[in-house]
């Protein structure tokens, strides 16, 4: 895996070898490397990788879905837990339940991904800047707000993964599929409005900001980005259908 070099350290004597397999597993989730929903190597790779048995592998991929790190994937394989699920649930209702919850969910996102930001401009490498900038060029060009729905989630997401912090993917994992849902919602009317260049200009604001490392600069840019999402929600306070998230399929 790009970026491991686990060959480099071996077990100590008083050590088993599969709790050292399991350790450096749990290090590359730290690291970042392994994120939540992702899937494992297979065991013959994972074998190969740390110059050990596969039996060694699979025991020590036994003992972490024990410990709740790792799940088994229909069909075969192995993924990162991601802690979303009910608390996803949970949050998607309360949000779908009243507009109040939708702008302070804007707001708390304001704060996070701001920091991530200014992280991502001080720590991204270049191929992470690169890749933040492939995605914003898609944007622009992605026809169709379902399109560009897609593309912004894929924009935030990346910016994520460049602030080099384990613990904010996690923390976004756990609201992933509300955070789409909010995307989603910033696409179609009446919330859009034909605002898409403007948007898209947000999003330009925020790349420029991280490629050349200015840190106070992208966590502004993020910052009037959801300032002028929530300013948009409220001006949708009175609007039928700005009680909240719609229901999918909703007309």
């Amino acid at each position: 895996m790009p970026g491991t070099d686990d060959s480099a350290h071996v077990p100590s004597s008083s050590q088993r070898i599969s709790e050292w397999v399991a350790q450096q597993l749990l290090d590359r989730i730290a690291r970042g490397e392994l994120v939540p929903g992702e899937r494992l190597p297979g065991e013959r790779q994972l074998a190969e990788q740390l110059h050990v048995s596969r039996v060694s592998v699979r025991a020590a991929l036994q003992k972490l879905k024990t410990q709740g790190f790792l799940t088994a994937v229909q069909g075969g394989g192995t993924r990162v837990v991601s802690s979303a699920g009910v608390m996803d649930g949970a949050l998607t209702t309360m949000v779908r339940s009243k507009h109040d919850n939708l702008c302070d969910l804007v707001e708390m996102r304001m704060a996070l991904e701001s920091w991530a930001a200014r992280r991502a401009a001080e720590r991204a490498t270049p191929e992470q800047i690169a890749n933040i900038g492939r995605i914003l060029a898609a944007m622009g060009e992605t026809g169709g707000d379902g399109g560009r729905a897609a593309d912004d989630m894929d924009f935030h997401l990346a910016v994520a993964q460049a602030s080099g912090s384990p613990v904010y993917l996690h923390l976004l994992s756990t609201i992933r599929d509300i955070l789409g849902n909010m995307v989603e919602l910033n696409h179609t009317e009446p919330y859009m409005e034909n605002h898409e260049a403007l948007m898209i200009d947000h999003h330009r604001a925020i790349h420029d900001a991280i490629a050349r490392r200015d840190a106070e600069a992208a966590a502004a840019a993020v910052t009037a980005h959801l300032g002028w999402v929530l300013a948009r929600y409220h001006a949708m306070t009175g609007n039928p259908t700005a009680d909240g998230l719609p229901t999918p399929g909703a007309d």
